[in-house]
């Protein structure tokens, strides 16, 4: 099988693509609390048959893991069927998709059926009203019954996600919801530093992952883990008994970029070499205008060029876009 290597010698293997840039919650950290003016389903989004096509020649390259991002991927209509479509294709090696939750309890069960293992679950408190003043609508027992059912069906792993934010949810409270929650399930928290894409909060919001570490070692001493399936930048712990564990994803306070294997598909058809870039380059023209093999190919040759050595060579004033409108 092919691969791909950019200008510093990693090896691109793992593509993130958003579906959608809508979503149905309005976390603080990822769009205004109004909302943003989202894409014209026809003209700007690509669609379920375009992002197929992208994929099957991406693999066809060297990319062989997939995960379908937002917005919020099961509001987009049809993505059961979308997901059969693309479990199907040949050599894609892995598929997972990352879901807040809110719908997770209806679609778990056809999920499996259509070929998903793997899924992320972003939850950032199990304090309901620290969820809903982080989320600004959200109903944390929508999520956690989702979670649970999520176990139920077989995922495996089950990876959740969650955003701390200074003085929201970072007090002993709110991670030893977290801590416990490993001893009940075979779940893998993993807590994610603050990155400063919302124009409503600053890098003051950060909270670097070993002041996180310092709280949840007095519930008890963490030692390495094993890391899960799948092709994060976490690095795991876990407590003495547990059924999961505990991983650190710090992109601010100790950056990962050397080890960095990614690109991402935006649901308008950009892909971007790096989440702290505002480089993008076109894909949706290109292949509506050429043959979708070569306008992969070409696309793909300038990503691997392009893509920055860490995030001091990414070309950034300020960000221009929400962390929803990227798809994470």
């Amino acid at each position: 099988m092919p691969e791909l290597f950019d200008n510093h010698n990693r090896r691109i293997d793992y593509l993130r693509v958003s579906i959608t840039d809508k979503c149905n919650l309005r976390c603080v950290y990822c769009m205004p609390e109004e909302g943003l003016e989202h894409l014209k389903k026809h003209e700007d989004i690509l669609t379920y048959e375009e992002i197929k096509l992208f994929v099957y020649h991406a693999v066809k390259q060297g990319i062989s893991k997939v995960r379908l991002t937002g917005g919020e991927p099961l509001i987009r209509k049809d993505i059961l069927d979308f997901l059969k479509n693309l479990s199907n294709l040949p050599e894609l090696y892995d598929m997972s998709l990352t879901t807040n939750g809110v719908l997770l309890a209806d679609f778990a069960e056809d999920l499996q059926k259509v070929g998903l293992r793997r899924i992320n679950i972003s939850i950032d408190s199990f304090d309901p009203e620290k969820f809903k003043r982080i989320t600004r609508v959200g109903d944390l027992n929508k999520v956690l019954i989702g979670l649970r059912r999520a176990f139920e069906v077989g995922f495996d792993p089950v990876k959740l996600n969650a955003v701390i934010l200074k003085g929201i949810n970072d007090d002993l409270k709110d991670f030893e919801g977290f801590a416990k929650l490993t001893f009940e399930y075979p779940v893998h928290v993993r807590f994610i530093e603050y990155m400063p894409f919302s124009k409503e909060m600053g890098l003051e919001m950060c909270v670097p992952c070993s002041e996180m570490l310092k709280k949840l070692n007095k519930f008890g001493s963490l030692e390495e883990a094993d890391s899960p399936r799948g092709s994060g930048p976490a690095r795991y712990m876990k407590f003495k008994g547990a059924l999961g564990t505990i991983g650190f994803i710090s992109p601010m306070s100790n950056h990962f970029c050397p080890e960095c294997n990614r690109l991402r598909l935006t649901a308008d058809g950009k892909l971007k070499t790096c989440l702290f870039s505002n480089d993008e380059i076109d894909v949706i023209g290109p292949m509506r205008d050429n043959h979708p093999k070569e306008a992969v190919e070409e696309v793909l040759k300038e990503a691997l060029k392009m893509k920055p050595k860490d995030h001091s060579t990414a070309k950034r004033n300020h960000f221009v876009r929400t962390m929803s409108q990227i798809g994470g």
